[in-house]
């Protein structure tokens, strides 16, 4: 599978005003799928009071328009928003097909400090997938990755490609440069972190978008500014790596409670 991770510029007009545009450059880069930043469709850092009032149900009019790019473009779509539910706020990202059929919707479980903590509200399923094109994708947002406990259930359950919109902001650039490529090496999957550049406030993004193989290397080289990645996907990296160590079927997970 052919994945393009957008790496966009936060700021200036509504991101999702340049969805179409990014969806329409990977099709033209022969991309099957399109994974875009932590709440790509309005912005991360906009305060609580701004979220809170941006906030949609997920049948709403922006997840509407982000499904019918996909169907436009034929490149399915992963896209994040503040999602309204009753007087809840989440954070959440969805997976669309190519004809702009929901996948799955994944609620990110585990909050960021204060940023995250004064608006949204945390979510209860740790593990979501869906079968696209072959793989078996499943989703975190951001700080979920930074807990092995996370990567390592998705990996259990079959997990092939794990999408990780993220804010990941500056002094933590050891996340992208080297926490993600622990954890692909570990569970032995493949991880798209894909993240804003530029800055939303006080806080300046990292950029640093990469797609780590199951071996723990990256398969391109890092990514600064208002880039496409486009990365190839092959399912055989994964069993040629677990023939080499096979950490899964190693693990002694009765010694630890």
């Amino acid at each position: 599978m052919r994945i393009a991770c957008w790496q966009t510029v936060a700021g200036g007009e509504p991101p999702r005003t340049r969805l179409r545009a990014a969806a329409r450059n990977a099709a033209e880069a022969g991309a099957q799928l399109l994974i875009t930043p932590e709440i790509s469709l309005t912005g991360y850092h906009l305060g609580p009071r701004r979220l809170r009032d941006l906030a949609e149900p997920d049948d709403g009019p922006m997840c509407d328009e982000a499904a019918a790019i996909a169907a436009e473009t034929g490149v399915a779509i992963v896209f994040g928003w503040p999602e309204a539910d009753g007087g809840n706020v989440y954070n959440t990202v969805r997976l669309v097909d190519g004809g702009g059929n929901a996948l799955a919707t994944y609620r990110k479980t585990h909050l960021f400090g204060d940023i995250d903590r004064a608006i949204f509200r945390p979510g209860d399923v740790g593990v979501v997938q869906a079968e696209l094109d072959g793989f078996t994708v499943g989703m975190l947002i951001c700080y979920d990755v930074e807990f092995p406990e996370s990567v390592r259930a998705h990996a259990v359950a079959g997990t092939q490609l794990l999408v990780v919109p993220t804010a990941l902001m500056k002094p933590w650039d050891i996340v992208a440069r080297t926490l993600v490529h622990s954890r692909a090496l570990e569970s032995q999957l493949y991880i798209a972190y894909v993240n804003w550049a530029g800055s939303e406030r006080e806080l300046e993004y990292c950029g640093l978008t990469r797609v780590v193989g199951p071996s723990g290397h990256a398969l391109h080289e890092d990514v600064h500014g208002e880039q496409l990645v486009v990365a190839d996907l092959d399912a055989t990296r994964i069993t040629k790596a677990k023939q080499v160590n096979d950490y899964l079927a190693d693990r002694r997970p009765e010694l630890f409670p």
